[in-house]
């Protein structure tokens, strides 16, 4: 019998302006560290629009879509999960480089981020982040051909 699990597909920006990269802290049922800006697709939603929807709604920027990076996959153990559902996920996340049009830093309300912040690039390896911001910044590299950091 194959064991049920569940899938969830966001999408996700890098946005670097001045040396310093757009990021979001991530708290939620104790568990928190600095994540992209991004967040799962609603039903019937493109890539493109969850990532520009998501970045306004997390951080008060709004951003246009320079290129794809990159699609990571990762899968997260029942024992992981944070909504106790016993089933295993896997995680879809397709990370575009970005950069803003407009708006102004605001932290999220109600959401499962509370903070946004413009971190320097040089402090990024000192703070504590979830791995997604070095999946991205790994996709950065593969097609800048340079790093960020």
């Amino acid at each position: 019998m194959a064991q049920e699990w569940d899938t969830r597909v966001g999408a996700y920006a890098v946005v670097v302006r001045d040396g310093m990269i757009l990021l979001a802290h991530w708290n939620e049922l104790g568990r928190q560290g600095w994540t992209l800006p991004g967040g799962g697709l609603e039903l019937g939603e493109d890539a493109p629009t969850a990532a520009v929807r998501e970045v306004l709604e997390e951080t008060g920027y709004v951003v246009e879509l320079d290129e794809l990076l990159g699609v990571d996959s990762l899968h997260i153990r029942p024992e992981d999960r944070l909504n106790g559902s016993g089933r295993p996920m896997h995680a879809l996340r397709i990370v575009y480089r970005a950069h803003p049009v407009a708006g102004e830093l605001v932290h999220e309300l109600d959401g499962s981020t509370d903070e946004a912040a413009w971190v320097p690039l040089a402090d990024v390896p000192e703070l504590a982040r979830v791995e997604l911001v070095d999946t991205a910044i790994r996709l950065s590299y593969q097609s800048q051909g340079r790093a960020l950091l």
